[in-house]
Protein backbone atom coordinates (compact mmCIF):
# COMPACT_ATOMS: atom_id res chain seq x y z
CA UNK A 1 0.00 0.00 0.00
CA UNK A 2 1.34 3.55 -0.71
CA UNK A 3 1.46 6.53 1.87
CA UNK A 4 -1.96 7.70 0.01
CA UNK A 5 -3.53 4.72 1.50
CA UNK A 6 -1.78 4.90 4.64
CA UNK A 7 -2.86 8.05 5.20
CA UNK A 8 -6.94 7.14 4.50
CA UNK A 9 -6.26 4.51 6.88
CA UNK A 10 -4.72 6.86 9.50
CA UNK A 11 -7.97 8.99 8.81
CA UNK A 12 -10.39 6.06 9.90
CA UNK A 13 -8.22 5.64 13.09
CA UNK A 14 -6.07 3.09 11.86
CA UNK A 15 -2.91 2.49 14.13
CA UNK A 16 -1.46 0.15 12.32
CA UNK A 17 -1.26 2.33 9.22
CA UNK A 18 -0.06 4.97 11.25
CA UNK A 19 2.71 3.32 12.19
CA UNK A 20 3.12 2.17 8.69
CA UNK A 21 2.93 5.39 7.58
CA UNK A 22 5.46 6.69 10.66
CA UNK A 23 7.96 3.95 9.90
CA UNK A 24 8.52 4.95 6.16
CA UNK A 25 8.64 8.57 6.45
CA UNK A 26 9.70 10.13 9.87
CA UNK A 27 13.80 8.80 8.38
CA UNK A 28 13.04 11.14 5.25
CA UNK A 29 10.96 13.94 6.90
CA UNK A 30 14.05 14.22 10.11
CA UNK A 31 16.63 14.83 7.18
CA UNK A 32 14.89 17.28 5.39
CA UNK A 33 13.95 18.85 8.68
CA UNK A 34 17.61 18.86 9.64
CA UNK A 35 18.72 20.59 6.70
CA UNK A 36 16.35 23.17 7.71
CA UNK A 37 17.41 23.38 11.46
CA UNK A 38 20.77 22.36 13.23
CA UNK A 39 19.07 22.43 16.66
CA UNK A 40 18.26 18.27 16.67
CA UNK A 41 15.92 18.72 19.85
CA UNK A 42 13.63 21.38 17.71
CA UNK A 43 13.54 18.88 14.81
CA UNK A 44 12.14 16.19 17.31
CA UNK A 45 9.55 18.47 18.46
CA UNK A 46 8.85 19.52 14.95
CA UNK A 47 8.68 15.76 13.72
CA UNK A 48 6.48 14.52 17.23
CA UNK A 49 4.13 17.52 16.50
CA UNK A 50 3.97 16.84 12.67
CA UNK A 51 2.77 13.37 13.52
CA UNK A 52 0.06 14.26 16.08
CA UNK A 53 -1.52 16.89 13.68
CA UNK A 54 -0.88 13.56 10.92
CA UNK A 55 -3.05 11.60 13.39
CA UNK A 56 -5.85 14.23 14.38
CA UNK A 57 -5.88 15.72 10.50
CA UNK A 58 -5.48 12.84 7.93
CA UNK A 59 -9.06 13.52 6.94
CA UNK A 60 -7.93 16.72 5.61
CA UNK A 61 -5.65 15.39 3.01
CA UNK A 62 -6.94 15.63 -0.54
CA UNK A 63 -4.99 13.25 -2.13
CA UNK A 64 -4.42 12.85 -5.93
CA UNK A 65 -7.35 13.85 -6.77
CA UNK A 66 -6.60 17.40 -5.62
CA UNK A 67 -2.92 16.91 -7.29
CA UNK A 68 -1.10 16.49 -4.12
CA UNK A 69 1.29 13.72 -2.98
CA UNK A 70 1.17 12.38 0.62
CA UNK A 71 4.57 13.41 1.09
CA UNK A 72 4.26 16.77 0.16
CA UNK A 73 1.19 17.26 2.58
CA UNK A 74 3.18 15.70 5.34
CA UNK A 75 5.99 18.24 4.07
CA UNK A 76 3.89 21.07 4.44
CA UNK A 77 2.50 19.96 7.64
CA UNK A 78 6.13 19.59 9.05
CA UNK A 79 7.38 22.50 7.26
CA UNK A 80 4.61 25.04 8.92
CA UNK A 81 5.55 23.37 12.18
CA UNK A 82 9.04 24.43 11.96
CA UNK A 83 7.90 27.76 11.10
CA UNK A 84 6.26 27.78 14.03
CA UNK A 85 8.73 26.17 16.26
CA UNK A 86 11.09 29.06 14.95
CA UNK A 87 8.83 31.60 15.67
CA UNK A 88 8.38 30.53 19.49
CA UNK A 89 12.24 30.42 19.66
CA UNK A 90 12.31 34.07 18.06
CA UNK A 91 9.96 34.95 20.94
CA UNK A 92 11.94 33.64 23.20
CA UNK A 93 15.21 34.78 21.99
CA UNK A 94 13.83 38.24 21.98
CA UNK A 95 12.61 38.16 25.36
CA UNK A 96 16.37 37.30 25.95
CA UNK A 97 17.94 39.56 24.08
CA UNK A 98 15.21 42.73 25.14
CA UNK A 99 16.76 41.79 28.54
CA UNK A 100 20.34 42.04 27.52
CA UNK A 101 20.33 44.90 25.40
CA UNK A 102 17.35 47.12 25.94
CA UNK A 103 17.98 49.44 22.86
CA UNK A 104 17.43 46.76 20.25
CA UNK A 105 14.66 47.01 18.55
CA UNK A 106 12.23 44.32 17.20
CA UNK A 107 13.48 46.02 13.75
CA UNK A 108 17.09 44.44 14.51
CA UNK A 109 15.99 41.36 15.38
CA UNK A 110 16.02 38.91 12.09
CA UNK A 111 12.81 36.84 11.30
CA UNK A 112 12.26 32.96 11.62
CA UNK A 113 12.49 32.28 8.01
CA UNK A 114 15.68 34.68 7.62
CA UNK A 115 17.10 32.81 10.72
CA UNK A 116 16.45 29.46 9.03
CA UNK A 117 17.91 30.59 5.15
CA UNK A 118 20.85 32.10 6.79
CA UNK A 119 21.41 28.60 9.04
CA UNK A 120 20.83 26.59 5.48
CA UNK A 121 22.61 28.72 2.79
CA UNK A 122 25.60 30.32 2.68
CA UNK A 123 28.20 31.36 0.04
CA UNK A 124 26.89 33.15 -3.30
CA UNK A 125 24.20 31.33 -3.26
CA UNK A 126 22.88 32.39 0.13
CA UNK A 127 24.07 36.03 -0.81
CA UNK A 128 22.12 35.64 -3.85
CA UNK A 129 19.02 34.65 -2.19
CA UNK A 130 18.64 37.18 0.34
CA UNK A 131 18.54 40.04 -2.14
CA UNK A 132 15.58 38.28 -3.40
CA UNK A 133 11.80 39.80 -2.57
CA UNK A 134 10.52 38.17 0.19
CA UNK A 135 7.69 36.80 -2.31
CA UNK A 136 10.21 35.56 -4.58
CA UNK A 137 12.41 33.93 -2.07
CA UNK A 138 8.98 31.79 -0.53
CA UNK A 139 8.37 30.40 -3.57
CA UNK A 140 11.79 29.48 -4.69
CA UNK A 141 12.38 28.08 -1.09
CA UNK A 142 9.21 26.08 -1.19
CA UNK A 143 9.68 24.81 -4.88
CA UNK A 144 13.53 24.29 -5.02
CA UNK A 145 14.78 23.64 -1.20
CA UNK A 146 11.31 22.13 0.38
CA UNK A 147 10.59 20.28 -3.12
CA UNK A 148 7.21 21.06 -3.92
CA UNK A 149 5.23 21.08 -6.52
CA UNK A 150 3.77 24.19 -8.32
CA UNK A 151 -0.03 22.87 -6.91
CA UNK A 152 1.49 22.57 -3.42
CA UNK A 153 3.44 25.66 -3.03
CA UNK A 154 0.47 27.60 -4.40
CA UNK A 155 -1.99 25.92 -1.38
CA UNK A 156 1.11 26.75 1.18
CA UNK A 157 1.40 30.15 0.32
CA UNK A 158 -2.21 30.71 -0.96
CA UNK A 159 -1.10 31.90 -4.20
CA UNK A 160 -2.63 31.28 -7.25
CA UNK A 161 -0.45 28.73 -9.47
CA UNK A 162 0.08 31.11 -12.10
CA UNK A 163 1.69 33.72 -9.56
CA UNK A 164 3.93 30.84 -8.07
CA UNK A 165 5.50 30.06 -11.93
CA UNK A 166 5.68 33.72 -12.43
CA UNK A 167 7.33 34.13 -8.85
CA UNK A 168 9.48 31.21 -9.72
CA UNK A 169 10.75 32.46 -13.24
CA UNK A 170 11.56 36.38 -11.38
CA UNK A 171 13.06 34.33 -9.02
CA UNK A 172 15.57 32.32 -10.71
CA UNK A 173 16.33 35.07 -13.26
CA UNK A 174 17.14 37.60 -10.22
CA UNK A 175 19.45 34.62 -8.60
CA UNK A 176 20.99 34.11 -12.67
CA UNK A 177 21.76 37.88 -12.59
CA UNK A 178 22.90 38.34 -8.94
CA UNK A 179 24.82 35.41 -9.37
CA UNK A 180 26.74 36.21 -12.44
Amino acid sequence: MDEEGLLRRVARGDRAAFEEFYRRTSPWLAVRLRRRCADEQLVGEVLQETYLAVWRAAGSFAGAAAGGSATGWLWTVAARRLVDAFRTEGRHRTSVRAVAATDAGPADLPSAEETLMESTLSGDVGDALATLAPELRQVLQALVLDGLSVRETSALLGIPEGTVKTRARRARLAMRKAMS
